[in-house]
């Protein structure tokens, strides 16, 4: 909490993801994401963008009841929760999100396919 009483998300540097000119952060966008009651487990990384230099993009895990959960449904839920610039642009579905043995998620693995033969990278 700042001395005018605001609180600030933070996360790692490496894993905040710039569009245009706006800083967001992994950590704030899967705290919402992770609410939804059809997601078990929720990564969010950035994405080239020609546009905007990156874009969100979430990884998530459905739960087995949600088998039908969609991505579109899952962006417009986020609608009501996050300002435009951070609600997911896309979201693939996958049945495990990789971490290290700690429980960390590894987003440089994640990440990885999306930013190949890009030449500008981020790590």
């Amino acid at each position: 909490m700042d001395d005018d009483g605001f609180f600030y998300i933070k996360d790692r540097v490496k894993d905040m993801i710039v569009s245009g000119a706006e800083n967001i952060y992994p950590a704030e966008v899967e705290s919402v994401l992770a609410a939804h009651p059809g997601i078990a487990d929720i990564a969010v990384i950035g994405v080239p963008d020609e546009a905007w230099g990156e874009a969100v993009k979430a990884i998530a895990v459905r739960r087995p009841e949600a088998a039908g959960l969609t991505e579109d449904a899952v962006i417009g839920w986020s609608r009501q929760r996050l300002a435009g610039y951070k609600r997911p642009k896309s979201i693939d579905f996958v049945e495990a999100i990789p971490r290290n043995p700690s429980g960390k998620v590894l987003r440089r693995e994640l990440r990885e396919r999306y930013w190949q033969g890009v030449s500008r990278r981020v790590n």
